[in-house]
């Protein structure tokens, strides 16, 4: 069985902390994107979640920082944060350790990988949860790609992760959904936190949701260090997706700037049915 579903999202931390705080009418409009994502991914009855996300120094350090790392456990712990300050309480999730096996195996014929059977989630994958899978009964394989501690991987191998996840998950009897989340630009834990660059989220976007490879490949980590912020750089995750989802354009469902969230706020799926 091939994906039967692919999309992206934000994972910004306000997205669930400061919700009181921001102004409804953008606030909403994007929890109403989040509840259209979580019925388009339910009606395709998945037996499993993978998450590709950018964790932020919860698990892994400089002294061991994976480019690609893929949890193979059976259950998982989050959030990591402190639960008032994420507005998520502490909870077990559900892993998926035989599926997370033979797609590890299948992928590293193609992309070499780290692998992990202890991971505590942190809001990078919490909060996509919190809205796709409220009731936290569907498996999860978390995926993680190295977006905070250069040197980064290249973008073309993100890609190419993408691409051999779809193999792999074309190979397992299961059905299987596919998010990738993060910001597009913001700075976070900085001085600018709460900057956006809406032209250049935007002009991102939609090279996205064209799947054009050699436009997305395109992108220098300089430029984006300096137009996005280091938050930027967690396009990587948004990329492998649109490998994933090679040869089929997406359809952007939310965009707006929400300066209390401290992210240009995304919700958008891959047309792969």
């Amino acid at each position: 069985m091939s994906l039967v579903f692919a999309g992206v999202c934000s994972h910004a931390p306000g997205i669930t902390g400061r919700k009181e705080m921001a102004d409804p009418t953008v606030r909403d409009p994007l929890y109403r994107a989040f509840d259209r994502m979580r019925a388009a991914l339910e009606a395709t009855r998945p037996d499993a979640l993978i998450v590709i996300a950018a964790e932020h120094f919860a698990n892994f350090f400089m002294n061991n920082m994976p480019a690609f790392c893929v949890g193979m456990a059976d259950h998982y712990e989050g959030p990591i944060e402190d639960e008032a300050w994420l507005g998520i309480q502490r909870r077990r999730i559900p892993g998926a350790e035989a599926l997370s096996h033979g797609l590890i195996q299948e992928v590293m014929n193609d992309v070499d990988l780290a692998y992990a059977q202890e991971w505590k989630f942190d809001h990078g994958l919490m909060v996509p949860l919190h809205f796709l899978t409220p009731r936290y009964d569907l498996p999860v394989v978390p995926v993680n790609i190295n977006c905070q501690g250069p040197p980064l991987i290249p973008l073309h191998r993100c890609y190419a992760l993408g691409r051999a996840l779809k193999r792999a998950c074309a190979a397992r009897a299961e059905r299987i959904a596919l998010i990738g989340t993060g910001g597009i630009s913001h700075w976070p834990a900085t001085p600018d936190s709460g900057r956006i660059n809406e032209a250049w989220d935007r002009n991102f976007l939609t090279k996205l949701l064209a799947n054009n490879r050699e436009d997305l490949l395109a992108y220098r980590d300089d430029e984006t260090w300096r137009e996005a912020g280091q938050g930027g750089f967690e396009i990587r995750t948004f990329i492998s997706v649109a490998g994933a989802a090679e040869g089929h354009t997406g359809e952007l469902w939310f965009y707006a700037p929400i300066p209390i969230f401290a992210v240009g706020c995304t919700v958008a799926v891959m047309n792969i049915s």
